[in-house]
């Protein structure tokens, strides 16, 4: 029975999230800004891990570095370099 309830409850809301997005006309702008961000911080941490520039690092792949060079920008390759530089040599 509990799982009836929070089953509708998010079909509601999930419903109630893509009319809002449609009718504000935000629904392809934002995804597609989301995604071309996420693409620039894997091809930047791509960057810095197969070119060369620093030796002996690699940042790997994963949800946390990539959120982290989306939501900073390239300096958070910077950050996540000093990170992995400081913290394990």
């Amino acid at each position: 029975m509990k799982s009836v309830i929070l089953g509708s409850i998010l079909v509601a809301s999930l419903l109630a999230l893509v009319i809002v997005l449609f009718r504000k006309r935000l629904g392809l702008t934002i995804f597609t800004s989301i995604g071309i961000h996420v693409v620039l911080a894997a091809a930047g941490i791509y960057v810095v891990n197969y070119s060369g520039w620093i030796t002996g690092t690699y940042i790997p792949l994963n949800p946390a570095t990539i959120g982290t060079v989306t939501v900073l920008g390239l300096p958070g390759v910077g950050l996540l370099l000093g990170l992995k530089i400081s913290l394990f040599g």
